[in-house]
């Protein structure tokens, strides 16, 4: 019973870096290096933090993005 909490749970970590890693290609940035990267989320974590009209703003884009799926 236990291994299979523990199973499940690292597949269900596994699923979300999938999907995590899914948000860096759709942004196009896939090949960008991975110390790049990880500064762009810092520095957004930080100007996020207690500005709701910049939280908002970032997440109109996204949201964009995701209605711009090919069905």
């Amino acid at each position: 019973m236990v291994r299979a909490s523990i199973a499940d749970a690292r597949k269900k970590d596994t699923r979300e870096k999938i999907e995590l890693g899914g948000l860096i290609v759709k942004a196009g940035l896939r090949y960008e290096k991975r110390a790049l990267l990880l500064g762009l989320l810092i520095d957004a974590g930080s100007r996020i933090k207690g500005d709701e009209i910049e939280r908002r703003r970032l997440t109109a884009i996204g949201t964009e993005a995701f209605g711009n799926d090919p069905a």
